[in-house]
Parts: structure tokens; C-alpha cells; sequence
């Protein structure tokens, strides 16, 4: 099996085109792929791109095609039922069904791994899909004991303990068993990448990391005792470390992956130093998924001014690990 799935995210957001551009530039690419998603859309953008490579629709592994663009279309909508740039449940449906249908060709093992352009979570909730996003939809239908959110990027990898919750909420999901679960995911994906000998830091939670319980116990009750847990295994941890400094410790090299707590104090990083460049990878669960780190963008969607580079990123680490 040499196919790769790519989802084209939510149709009337920028999705469909970043795909259509990663494709463009890496021609090499379509001989690989299946795409899932509007077929309307994305026949549009083609024809917009200025893209001669022709959409061929099709329904099973078997009918792939050299030479086209293979699409598998879940949720047939006209054209015109798409409205460019807006919040809709037509754009929701067509997003979350395109995911479900590459997660089952993925279990199938008709691809080898899937690469998902943005969806919109307002969009989902408007079609009935209570996710909170990719991850918890991957989490829900796929398998694995425990699986996180990880942002790769060549300046910065964070991995994060808690994701898509509330502040109040993600404090209490910092517990010493989550951050073993975490840093051992976050080593065996640096492994699968070609890291020898991974390092990895641990943000703490709290400001200066507690500053020894000053500004809160959760360092010293759940985040030390994982860390001393993993070393004892032979794994290469450090922390818990101030968040305000590890993560450009990091950058500098010295550190090659850091946990983060929650969503933002990984994401803000990240976003900084590579938002056009940055991936984001489900890890711990059977089938490999990886994203770019943007969002669905309606402001501009449309307009053909969308970058690639996070796609093209996305699928890159998408086939690496699935080898």
C-alpha cells in the first residue's frame, strides 16, 4: 500500500485550496494520494489553480488512477449549496464525513496515513458533531490507550498534556499518570522520526513552575513524580521547568521536544516561531494522522492566497511516520 489520504477540510474555508496547492507544486505527490471532500469544490479550485490534472471520483482503493486526482466525495453537495467563507452546517457535515470516511479507509488499511486540512468547529456543532476538533474525532474512532496532540515544526515540538478543555478543567487533568502517558508518546514518536536518543523537557503548570509549592502543588504531586517515573525507565527527561524559558531553551537546541500543559502555552510558542510551517500529529493511536496548524481561515478563502507550506509539511511527516 503506497497511497496516502489527505481531508479537505471544511469546503468553504481554505481547505480544499491548500490541498489543491500543495499538489500543484509537489506533482509528484498525486500519484499517492486519495483525496476526501467536495468534489464540487474542489473541482472549482482546480479550475481556478489553472490545475490540468483532472478530478476522477471514485468509491474504492481499486479504482485509484494514475494521472488523476482521485477524490472520494462522503457528502455529495452542488456547488452552489457551498457558501464560500461562512460558518455553515453544509460546510460541517462535508468536513466531518470526509474525516470518518478517510479514518475507515485508514483501519482498512487502504491508506497508510491521513493528512486533514482545517475544519471549523462552529461549522461541526451546526451539522450535530460535538468535537472539540481533529483530535477528539481521530480519539473516538480510532484506537489506542492514550493518545495527545503534537506540534511538530523544525524550530520547535511541543507536545501537550491537556487540549481542547477549559483552564479550570485542564488543571485538574494534569495527574501523574497523563504526564507518564504523554512524555512516553512524545518519545516513541521522536523515535519513529529518527531521533536516537530523544530529549525531552516538561513544562511545568504553574508560574517558576510552583517555585517548590509556592504558586501551587500540581509540580511537586503530579509532574516530578512522572518525570523521576520515565528516568527510572532510561528515557531522557528534564523538569519541571519554568514554561516562560523552556520552550526557547528549546528552540536553542537543547531540548528536542517539550510538554506543555495546555493548549495554549504550546500552541503560542509554536504559532510564533513556524505558524506557516507547523504540523500538527494525533499520537498513540492505530492510524497516523497529521494536520496542518491553521485554521479555516473564511477571511480569505476564496481569494488564492492561502499557503501551502503547512500541508506540504503535513504530508511529509504523515508518510514518515507511517513507515
Amino acid at each position: 500500500m503506497n497511497y496516502f489520504g489527505i481531508t479537505a477540510g471544511d469546503p468553504c474555508g481554505v481547505g480544499p485550496e491548500v490541498v489543491l496547492k500543495a499538489l500543484r507544486r509537489r506533482p509528484e505527490l498525486i500519484g499517492r494520494c486519495v483525496v476526501f471532500g467536495s468534489a464540487p469544490m474542489l473541482d472549482w479550485y482546480r479550475g481556478r489553480l489553472e490545475i490540468e490534472t483532472p478530478l476522477r471520483l471514485i468509491d474504492n482503493a481499486a479504482q485509484v488512477q494514475a494521472g488523476c486526482i482521485n477524490v472520494v466525495d462522503p457528502y455529495p453537495v452542488p456547488f452552489e449549496e457551498i457558501t464560500i467563507g461562512q460558518v455553515s452546517p453544509v460546510g460541517g457535515r462535508c468536513a466531518f464525513l470526509a474525516v470518518r470516511t478517510a479514518i475507515d479507509w485508514a483501519l482498512a488499511r487502504r491508506i497508510g496515513c491521513v493528512v486533514t486540512a482545517p475544519l471549523n468547529k462552529e461549522a461541526m456543532r451546526k451539522a450535530g458533531y460535538q468535537y472539540a476538533g481533529h483530535t477528539e474525532i481521530f480519539g473516538e474512532f480510532t484506537h489506542g490507550e492514550s493518545y495527545a496532540m503534537l506540534l511538530w515544526s523544525e524550530s520547535l515540538k511541543v507536545i501537550h498534556a491537556t487540549t481542547h478543555v477549559s483552564m479550570r478543567e485542564a488543571c485538574d487533568l494534569v495527574t501523574g499518570q497523563r504526564e507518564y502517558d504523554v512524555i512516553h508518546l512524545a518519545h516513541d514518536t521522536l523515535r519513529k522520526a529518527g531521533y536516537e536518543k530523544p530529549r525531552i523537557a516538561v513544562a511545568g503548570l504553574n508560574a517558576h513552575a510552583g517555585e517548590h509549592g509556592l504558586f501551587g502543588r500540581e509540580e511537586i504531586e503530579q509532574i516530578a513524580p512522572a518525570i523521576e517515573r520515565c528516568r527510572a525507565e532510561g528515557l531522557e527527561v528534564s523538569g519541571p521547568l519554568p514554561p516562560d524559558t523552556v520552550f526557547l531553551r528549546a528552540h536553542k537546541g537543547e531540548f528536542d521536544l517539550v510538554v506543555a500543559q495546555y493548549h495554549d502555552q504550546g500552541h503560542i510558542p509554536l504559532k510564533l516561531l513556524a505558524f506557516d510551517a507547523g504540523v500538527n500529529v494525533t499520537v498513540g493511536l492505530d492510524v497516523v494522522r497529521t494536520s496542518v496548524d491553521h485554521g479555516t481561515a473564511f477571511d480569505i478563502a476564496g481569494r488564492l492566497i492561502a499557503r501551502e507550506d503547512s500541508m506540504l509539511a503535513a504530508i511529509d511527516l504523515g508518510e514518515k511516520l507511517a513507515q
